[in-house]
């Protein structure tokens, strides 16, 4: 496995080393011992499945109650996966850092606490999976509207496909400190 830095810190690109031959292809999806040599965490206690059409966006979510790192990847399809950085204090907050996972590329991203997530799906049942280092807490979701104009996401397909909820998210500016991760 290649560990490797984006633009924002503590948010890692993880490249698996692939197995191929006529049969198909084989990789370790997740290492105890390498996550752990990396210094990332490796405490995931709840697994979550995705199945999206097209153009649907999911997110963008994040926990003030039980925060959770995130370990994601795309099993079938392809997403655009995006996390945005919002630690208070950091160099990058209200930036954003986005790449395409697919089954092609059989590529992971880390999330580490204090971020946003979500993910625009670019094919019909694309499904996509995420490890989580906390489990769901329903009382401590947050999120932040995927069209927010000072973010300024780039989502490829237009008009997504969105949930009732995703639609009446706020935007960053507008949350209060006790909405902000800690």
């Amino acid at each position: 496995m290649q560990f490797l830095e984006t633009a924002i810190q503590g948010v890692i690109r993880i490249r698996p080393q692939v197995y191929t031959d006529q049969r198909g292809s084989f990789r370790e999806q997740f290492r105890n011992d390498r996550f752990k040599q990396e210094g990332l965490c490796h405490d995931f206690v709840q697994d979550n499945v995705s199945i999206s059409t097209r153009g649907v966006i999911r997110g963008m979510h994040y926990q003030i109650i039980q925060p959770q790192i995130k370990l994601v990847t795309v099993l079938k399809g392809s997403v655009v996966d995006v996390a945005v950085d919002l630690r208070k204090h950091s160099p990058t907050y209200g930036k954003y850092v986005s790449l395409i996972l697919s089954e092609q590329n059989m590529e992971m991203l880390y999330i580490p606490e204090g971020f946003a997530h979500g993910f625009q799906s670019l094919e019909d049942g694309t499904i996509f999976s995420y490890k989580c280092s906390d489990y769901y807490c329903p009382e401590g979701e947050r999120s932040i509207v995927w069209s927010d104009p000072d973010i300024n996401i780039h989502w490829p397909i237009q008009p997504p496909v969105l949930s009732h909820k995703d639609v009446q998210n706020p935007r960053l500016s507008t949350l209060t400190e006790q909405d902000l991760p800690v």
